[in-house]
């Protein structure tokens, strides 16, 4: 599977994940439900920055 691919398995799961706590918990509070999908978007952006997508942004040169 190439990294286009994965990127798109990993958007569609965020979306799920975000669609199914919406769905879950907070269908209708509409604030909360705000706080939370910037919360669960913030999570995964630093999940991918951190172990998926830092050596694209660092140039592919450097690894923490």
């Amino acid at each position: 599977m190439g990294r286009p691919a994965a990127v798109v398995l990993y958007v569609a799961a965020m979306a799920a994940v975000v669609a199914g706590v919406d769905f879950a918990f907070f269908r209708h509070r509409v604030w909360a439900r705000l706080i939370v999908n910037v919360g669960i978007v913030l999570a995964f952006a630093a999940f991918y920055l951190r172990f998926l997508g830092l050596s694209a942004v660092l140039g592919g040169t450097q690894r923490l």
